[in-house]
């Protein structure tokens, strides 16, 4: 499975967004990852389907988009008209977590699972089967520029072990403090997709920091 950088457009300068998001294409990204935050499930507030579709107009790259929200099924649709591609929900998050997956499916989206750092994989043991994505969180949400919580490639490994029994084409993603000193030892865990903001958006030649993280990837 190949492997993904997806920079989260969080840490974007939102005053050339498009410019910004049509630089990391340029420079080799595989996916454009869009954080959803509302202030309630996480303590802060972000974007909505207006610039998931701003964004979808500047770039041909797929949007990947993680609902950091409450009452995720609310919203699905709205996200999937603006652009998504993939729309992952927090476990933590959904009280009837197949229905949210399955309306994820009907619209036409891929459909991805997050976990919290303390959320157990075990919380997954009856709905991996129907997934494209895991999204592990490395971090606790709300925030960017955090640092990688460590025992989250434990559960990497962990959770690559559950889905090799599964024999389901099942990518494993993480957000949160990835960047050139700890991406070689989460590629080496288990990682499929790379979500990075600040480690691409805060460098000034996203072209050589992305070339540079797939070093670290391929080593």
């Amino acid at each position: 499975m190949k492997k993904l950088i997806a920079p989260s457009i969080l840490s974007a300068d939102f005053s050339r967004l498009k410019e910004d998001i049509q630089a990391v294409e340029a420079a080799g990204a595989d996916w454009i990852h869009v954080d959803v935050m509302d202030g309630h499930f996480v303590p802060n507030i972000t974007l909505g389907p207006i610039i998931v579709e701003a964004a979808n107009r500047s770039t041909s790259l797929p949007m990947d988009v993680h609902l950091m929200i409450e009452h995720p099924d609310q919203f699905i649709s709205e996200f999937v008209r603006a652009g998504a591609d993939l729309v992952s929900v927090h476990v933590e998050a959904c009280v009837h977590l197949n229905r949210t997956i399955e309306l994820i499916r009907k619209a036409g989206c891929q459909a991805g699972a997050v976990l919290n750092p303390a959320t157990p994989l075990e919380s997954l043991d009856y709905i991996l089967e129907y997934l494209d994505l895991v999204l592990l969180m490395s971090v606790n949400p709300g925030f960017g520029g955090q640092s990688f919580i460590p025992n989250t490639l434990e559960k990497i490994r962990r959770l690559k072990s559950k889905i090799e029994a599964s024999g389901k084409p099942i990518r494993i993603e993480v957000d949160g403090g990835v960047n050139q000193t700890t991406i070689r030892d989460i590629a080496a865990a288990g990682a499929d997709v790379f979500v990075a903001g600040s480690a691409i958006f805060g460098k000034p030649d996203y072209a050589a920091t992305i070339r540079e993280l797939r070093e670290q990837i391929e080593e």
